[in-house]
């Protein structure tokens, strides 16, 4: 069995990248274009959320962050979640449609709270950008692709419904449907 990072052709002889995604027979991970290959000089700030960036990693930690801020070499930045917010960048896209929506408002949204926290907790990069009435549907945007799939996944196990999750061919996109009539 090939290594994590050995070269594979396929059957018209080309390269390409074995990892574990192509081994499940998923497509690779998106790429995010606000994430810089090369990284930041460290330690980074993010003077919108106070998220630090250290050892490669985004983490949120208030206390911390009042003493690196303080510090001569802190590097300010916008971290790649702020960037997308206010560039209005999603990466995933959930659509909540049906009359059950509109008479459970309160504990929808409390779910979809409960998971973004949830998903910020492992992730500070993935978050809610907004959530809007669209109609009769309410719309919500997240920064992450899995954090739009981990709403759906959780209305669907709370509230059952119609759950429908589409990806792009790249991964960059994950739209998510639920709906649900009384």
């Amino acid at each position: 069995m090939p290594s994590k990072k050995d070269q594979v052709m396929d059957r018209s002889g080309n390269k390409f990248q074995f990892d574990v995604d192509a081994k499940r027979g998923r497509p690779v991970r998106n790429e995010d274009p606000y994430i810089s290959d090369e990284g930041l000089k460290e330690p980074a700030v993010c003077t919108v959320c106070h998220a630090i960036y250290r050892n490669k990693r985004w983490y949120l930690k208030e206390k911390e962050f009042a003493e690196i801020q303080s510090g001569e070499d802190v590097n300010q930045v916008k971290c790649p979640a702020c960037q997308k917010m206010h560039q209005l960048y999603p990466e995933g896209v959930v659509t909540l449609r049906g009359d059950y929506l509109w008479h459970h408002e309160e504990e929808i949204i409390n779910i979809l709270r409960s998971t973004e926290n949830n998903a910020m907790a492992k992730n500070p990069l993935a978050r809610i950008m907004r959530i809007q009435p669209e109609g009769d549907s309410l719309l919500i945007e997240t920064t992450e692709e899995k954090l739009a799939e981990h709403i759906g996944r959780a209305l669907h196990k709370a509230h059952q419904g119609e759950l429908e999750v589409q990806w792009s061919d790249d991964h960059s996109l994950c739209r998510v449907n639920w709906e649900r009539q009384e």
